[in-house]
């Protein structure tokens, strides 16, 4: 039995800030019942840390031309990822220059000099040298036993780094890592699980992957063997915290001015299995939750922490959102909730829509993914051009916001498959909230087609700059090639720039967005700003929601309606 009592639970920059850190907030409920002392932090919100990435990105939007941007932040989180891992791990200082000049240009296509790798470098600089001294400071404030870290891909270098600090400084701190990056870049049985595994093995003392709870427990109490470096639900014959013993999460650590969402959740993994998602292959069966525990859940965390915007941490809300609708209607609660949803037949009916929008739906994040019905079939999508374009409207007329995922560059996809993405856009422009391209990202495996196209896979990089990164990036072999995707991306931002669809990013972006979808939609939702900005009375105008006028006649066919406001 194991004597450890005091557990630091953090997440290292960078990640978005939309909602607090869900997977330690969890931990440290469940571990408090177990008598633990645990405290939880989320290093992205000190100050410094977000003025150095401000002005990463401020140097790059100076130096890649608009018609190169894309979408801008999220494609450069790449070069950030990796430029972070390059930064503290080179020694010849001409092939680390090379290197952050690959990675610009392998992600912007446009040629960076020397003075400006250096002033992105010394950004780099500066952000080490913040972190090792807050790092340092937290664990003599602290004091743990345990410094458990969660990583995302863009959190990866940053957690490696304090792990390796703390373990030099402390070295009777145990070290133990899990998250989301096991999903993907470093699955099991992957090249880069493997680097992992060396490149950590003198500062990194467990890893856990997998749904934590229980394999946490397991560990801290010393019922897991010692000398075994990575746990899996194997190890406890893959026994989990079910939904019945859950209990809300403990986010009393956070600042709460800090983030515009709480967190709900009513289902583990998907019932789908899309080319390009490994969400199923890592979590296993589809699993929904009571949907009265999650409404009790949602209306507990509402009221002690008093906010009304909840974002849903499921992979797909579609198979549950009409009895979460029911509930929340039935309990009268102002709460609101942003989504990961599906395309299908129920959300073409408008009745369906506007009792989800009564029962507080306020945004969905649709996986459209291409206006071509041979694309689509590649990716198992099981919809069509038609179905997405019935959805998108009906969940407009119903006011709900309605933000578009689109994979640009899927293997096999044509110019003409691209043409009928853009000509499905424009047909939907005023139905469409938010417009957001991603590329295709290849996995070395966990993808539901990865062995597909592993006769096709490389090594974006050459050895010599692969090197100074640690991990491999892949690209695949085929057409489209990764420059033709990211112009294709380019071409995606500027038509829907032209046709006035937005991608916000900033509080300002956001504000235009706002004020574009209430011009639009009748129903629309109140703006991100009224919530973060209320004072005193909740706003609760969703049990008001009728269907608007229809200018003519009434028509079957909801895929083009136009409105009187």
């Amino acid at each position: 039995m194991s004597d450890i009592k005091k557990i630091l639970l953090a997440l290292m920059p960078y990640w978005d800030p939309l909602i607090p850190p869900n997977g330690i907030a969890h931990l440290k409920r469940f571990l408090q019942d177990y008598g633990f002392q645990v405290k939880t932090v989320d290093v992205i919100l000190q100050e410094p840390f977000q003025q150095i990435y401000d002005s990463y990105f401020k140097l790059l939007k100076e130096w890649v031309p608009e018609d190169h941007q894309g979408n801008f932040y999220n494609i450069g989180h790449e070069v950030l990822e990796n430029h972070l891992m390059a930064h503290y791990n080179y020694t010849d200082e001409k092939k680390y220059l090379e290197a952050v000049k690959q990675l610009v240009y392998n992600t912007y296509y446009i040629h960076i000099q020397d003075n400006q790798v250096c002033a992105l470098n010394r950004l780099m600089t500066e952000f080490y040298e913040t972190l090792e001294a807050y790092i340092l400071r937290l664990a003599a404030e602290e004091k743990p036993e345990v410094l458990g870290l969660t990583a995302y891909r863009g959190t990866l270098p940053a957690s490696l780094f304090a792990l390796k600090i703390i373990k030099i400084n402390y070295p009777h701190i145990k070290t133990v890592i899990g998250g989301g990056i096991f999903t993907d870049t470093h699955a099991i049985g992957t090249p880069n699980f493997d680097t992992l595994l060396e490149y950590s093995k003198d500062f990194l003392d467990k890893i856990i992957i997998g749904q934590g709870e229980l394999l946490f427990l397991k560990y801290l109490q010393g019922e897991l063997p010692p000398t075994q470096r990575v746990y899996t639900r194997a190890d406890i014959k893959g026994d989990i915290l079910t939904f019945p013993h859950m209990k809300i999460p403990d986010f009393s650590d956070f600042d709460f001015s800090r983030y515009p969402y709480l967190t709900g959740a009513a289902s583990v993994s998907c019932p789908y299995e899309c080319s390009f998602c490994g969400t199923r292959i890592f979590w296993g069966e589809h699993r929904v939750k009571d949907p009265k525990q999650t409404v009790s859940e949602m209306v507990e965390l509402h009221k002690l922490y008093e906010r009304q915007l909840f974002f849903m941490t499921d992979a797909l809300l579609n198979p549950i959102v009409g009895e979460l609708a029911g509930g929340f209607i039935k309990n009268s609660a102002p709460i609101y909730y942003d989504a990961y949803f599906r395309v299908d037949e129920a959300t073409a009916n408008i009745e369906n829509t506007l009792l989800w929008r009564r029962g507080g739906l306020y945004r969905v994040r649709l996986g459209t993914e291409s206006g071509s019905q041979r694309v689509l079939d590649m990716m198992g999508k099981q919809i069509t051009p038609a179905m997405i374009k019935a959805a998108v409207s009906s969940l407009a007329l119903a006011g709900i916001k309605t933000t578009t995922y689109w994979v640009i560059g899927h293997p096999g996809e044509t110019e003409e498959d691209f043409q009928a993405t853009l000509d499905l856009i424009e047909e939907l422009k005023d139905d469409i909230y938010q417009s957001e391209p991603n590329p295709f990202i290849y996995h070395y495996s966990h993808q539901s087609n990865s062995s597909q196209w592993e006769s096709h896979r490389k090594p974006l990089y050459p050895d010599d700059i692969q090197d100074i990164m640690v991990f491999k990036t892949w690209t695949l072999d085929i057409e489209p090639r990764r420059e033709e995707v990211y112009s294709r991306l380019y071409r995606f931002t500027q038509h829907c720039k032209k046709l006035g669809i937005p991608n916000p990013y900033s509080l300002g972006d956001y504000q235009k967005a706002e004020l574009r979808w209430k011009k639009l939609h009748h129903n629309a939702v109140p703006s991100i700003m009224d919530f973060l900005s209320r004072k005193k009375e909740y706003i609760d105008e969703k049990k008001n929601v009728k269907l608007p006028v229809v200018a003519g006649a009434a028509r079957e066919d909801r895929t083009s309606i136009s409105f009187e406001l």
